[in-house]
């Protein structure tokens, strides 16, 4: 009973409990130095588990094309795809009856769900939503509310903007994140589907940066859709996942078409399959799907009200830490004591985000992400960009010209994070802000960030062909990440 309360009452972050694929690589520093990698970018993409590298591996010497195939591998690989599925079902505890759809991630998934949408359809959004749960509504009647100072005031507003709506026998659908990536806020879903529903609504949660770090409870809290990525969940496979109600995901054509989502074909007519098919046309990936049940089979193993208790612990101390170097400034907008994961969005006085940024991972062998984390309303916000400035950056980018964008910096943890981490990334702050950066850097004129100058790091020796910088990819990308 002794051990049992003990191996209960350990930490986990940082544990074999849940040790993370890569966790002791060390890095090369540009003085030559190498240092183990201090992974501040969960927020990001996260490492794989362990348990999940373990089953993908076991998978692949079973790996078929699966459904239709009388083959023993392929019985085999369907019954781990389907396991699948259910695995992340249990995880979000989704209603009996709620499809759940593999998806590539949470882009896909929220673009998929706006296919199903029938015309007319009124969408609910605010202004401050990543780019996947901002851009797919652009072409209904969406309205973009304003980015809340307050819990109180988003509901309100929410409430407002609902009652206006045009009536409709059908309901129109508010869509909203789980967890900010920029400031980690975490919204009050349950009351968000309250409202909604008592106005005609349902409601789709954006879960990417909420399901790593947090419980979720759809059957609960009244959750209609919800979305989320393999690549955040400790499975980085290229899977995400759907889960929602059957009847608006069975309405009208696919959104992707192709073989696996019919059940007869002729030149004249289509009928299409029922779900989960009718949504996954073509061949599935079935590597991704098993390793994002893994990982909800592991992580609710764990427990997630473990995880986060745990993840609040070392926020709180990064707060603290971080808020005593000269010139530090974290980003927020509702009030301080308000539930986050753990991540903080911030600016160091006079250091560029992407200097900043170029210097730890340099100097320190520290991963953050900068620039404007795939959200620029919210980052304009939060930086006091106003809309004259906005429209000179949009008119410079538009006539072909690089703009250095506003932005800033965000360190992020997860289950591989420990104090002494943020510790790392205190120490490095500190001599930054007061003798700034010790190598040289400029800004490379094809990723326009700074990046050191020169730069001796050699890239590891991998089995495969790496590109660094590729051309087409740099401007693009330079302010963004996925969901």
């Amino acid at each position: 009973m002794g051990a049992t309360s003990a191996r209960t009452s350990a930490t986990i972050h940082g544990s074999e409990l849940v040790r993370l694929v890569g966790s002791d690589t060390a890095v090369p520093l540009v003085t030559g130095e190498m240092r183990r990698y201090v992974n501040l970018d969960y927020a990001a993409s996260a490492p794989a588990l362990q348990t999940v590298h373990d089953a993908v591996e076991q998978l692949l010497g079973w790996y078929s094309s699966v459904h239709r195939g009388a083959g023993f591998k392929s019985r085999a690989s369907t019954a781990a795809y389907e396991g699948a599925r259910e695995s992340i079902h249990h995880f979000v505890n989704a209603r009996d009856d709620d499809a759940v759809i593999i998806t590539r991630n949470t882009t896909d998934a929220i673009n998929l769900f706006a296919g199903t949408l029938k015309e007319g359809t009124q969408v609910v959004a605010f202004a401050g939503e990543h780019h996947a749960n901002l851009l797919p509504w652009k072409r209904f009647g969406v309205r973009y509310l304003s980015i809340p100072e307050s819990p109180a005031e988003m509901l309100e507003n929410l409430e407002t903007a609902l009652r206006r709506l045009p009536r409709s026998d059908d309901p129109h659908i508010v869509t909203v994140t789980g967890a900010s990536n920029v400031t980690g806020e975490i919204w009050p879903i349950r009351e968000v589907a309250r409202v909604a529903h008592e106005n005609g609504a349902r409601v789709l949660v954006d879960a990417a940066q909420l399901a790593p770090h947090a419980p979720i409870d759809m059957a609960r809290d009244a959750i209609d859709y919800l979305a989320l990525s393999g690549h955040k969940l400790y499975a980085p496979y290229g899977a995400g996942a759907l889960i929602g109600e059957r009847d608006w995901l069975s309405s009208g054509d696919p959104f992707l078409r192709g073989g696996g989502a019919v059940k007869l074909v002729t030149v004249d007519e289509t009928l299409w399959a029922d779900l989960p098919d009718r949504q996954e046309a073509g061949s599935p990936n079935v590597i991704g799907a098993v390793a994002l049940g893994v990982a909800c089979d592991t992580l609710g193993a764990v427990g997630m009200n473990r995880i986060a208790a745990e993840e609040r612990e070392l926020l709180a101390y990064a707060r603290k830490r971080l808020a005593g170097i000269d010139g530090f400034e974290h980003y927020r907008v509702w009030p301080a004591g308000h539930p986050r994961v753990a991540l903080l969005t911030f600016s160091l006085r006079g250091v560029p985000y992407d200097l900043l940024a170029a210097t730890l991972s340099a100097e320190y062998g520290i991963g953050i992400r900068h620039g404007c984390f795939c959200a620029h309303p919210l980052m304009a916000r939060l930086l006091k960009v106003d809309d004259s400035e906005m429209h000179r950056l949009l008119d410079e980018t538009r006539d072909g010209h690089h703009a250095r964008l506003p932005g800033a910096a965000r360190m992020s943890m997860g289950l591989g994070s420990t104090t002494a981490d943020v510790d790392a990334l205190g120490d490095a702050l500190s001599a930054i802000a007061a003798d700034g950066p010790r190598w040289t850097y400029a800004i490379d004129p094809e990723t326009d960030m700074y990046e050191p100058d020169p730069d001796p790091r050699p890239l590891p020796a991998l089995g495969m062909r790496l590109v660094d910088h590729p051309r087409e990819h740099t401007h693009s990308h330079s302010h963004s990440e996925s969901a």
